[in-house]
């Protein structure tokens, strides 16, 4: 390789480490605002749905619309995804974990519907010819729960229209900076167990966001005005758009998180490319160097 075409690679892959350093900057400052958000919301989004349990034993939540089962229907994917790419595996896995669940519950083409969050996710469902129903593309990250309602209202509209019989949710679930995890969960129709589930899922571990344990007998009494039934059908789409909404939360934290990741991993690849080609430049021109050398010495004793 020609030592001008060696220099020019350098500054391309300089140029190139320099892009992916900014972008790393920029991410890192959009992950610790997701992943604040994120972990700030959970404690509401845990508070909510222990509130649920408590009122639980108050009404009967079998007859509600959004814990009734429906025998028949598709089943509806809300299927939670980035916009952009470089953030490594990020949207493949979870493009991955909702083929997976299909081949495992022996699901068709003709038996799902698509609900799709992020332009990834809907550009997997319409190459594929899969029917979508809704898709909303560059959510903005400052989007609040209230906001989020005109998603959630379709995602209820559509299982209690019966076209759906089941509502299953497909993300990124945010474990730390390092580690994420592509997950899907159901969320409707709503049960106890599902309830629990997603209980358990908000709840970290450990750290300063971690809720204490809770046992069945510190469930407080609640004085329900005007009924139980009433205040069930005002809370129960609340807490579904609270468990879509955090999803999002989760998955947006996840997102910068991977895509910081990626930046850094490819701004370190592209040091040390830079640096080998230095090198490889180095060796080059003194080997042009020395065969001029060679070159003169030769012509000076033949001249003698």
């Amino acid at each position: 390789m020609a030592l001008k075409q060696i220099k020019l690679k350098i500054i391309s892959t300089k140029k190139t480490s320099t892009v992916t350093r900014a972008m790393e900057a920029v991410s890192a400052v959009k992950m610790r605002k997701a992943q604040e958000r994120a972990l700030t919301s959970r404690s509401y989004a845990w508070t909510a749905l222990r509130i649920l349990r408590g009122l639980a034993g108050s009404t009967n939540l079998v007859n509600h619309p959004l814990t009734r089962e429906h025998a028949g229907g598709k089943v509806a994917i809300v299927v939670i995804t980035s916009d952009k790419g470089l953030a490594g595996s990020l949207n493949s896995a979870v493009l991955k974990k909702v083929e997976n669940f299909m081949r495992e519950e022996g699901l068709k083409q003709s038996d799902v519907v698509f609900l799709c969050l992020g332009k990834r996710g809907y550009e997997f469902a319409i190459n594929r010819g899969y029917e979508v129903v809704h898709h909303k593309l560059n959510i903005s990250e400052t989007i609040d729960e209230q906001e989020f309602h005109d998603i959630t209202d379709q995602v209820i509209a559509l299982y209690q229209s019966g076209i759906a019989r089941e509502v299953r949710i497909a993300y990124t679930d945010f474990i730390s900076t390092f580690e994420q995890e592509a997950a899907i969960h159901k969320i409707l129709p709503l049960s106890e167990k599902i309830l629990e589930h997603i209980v358990a899922s908000i709840r970290p571990a450990k750290g300063k966001f971690a809720i204490p344990e809770v046992s069945g007998n510190d469930i407080p009494a609640y004085t329900i005005e005007p009924d139980a039934e009433d205040v069930i059908n005002a809370l129960l789409p609340r807490l579904v758009n609270i468990a879509v909404f955090h999803k999002l939360l989760e998955s947006k934290a996840s997102e910068h998180s991977a895509r910081m990741v990626a930046m850094k991993s490819a701004t370190d690849k592209a040091k040390e490319i830079a640096t080998l080609l230095t090198r490889k430049y180095n060796k080059a021109r003194q080997a042009a160097i020395t065969r001029e050398v060679s070159e003169i010495t030769s012509g000076i004793e033949a001249m003698r």
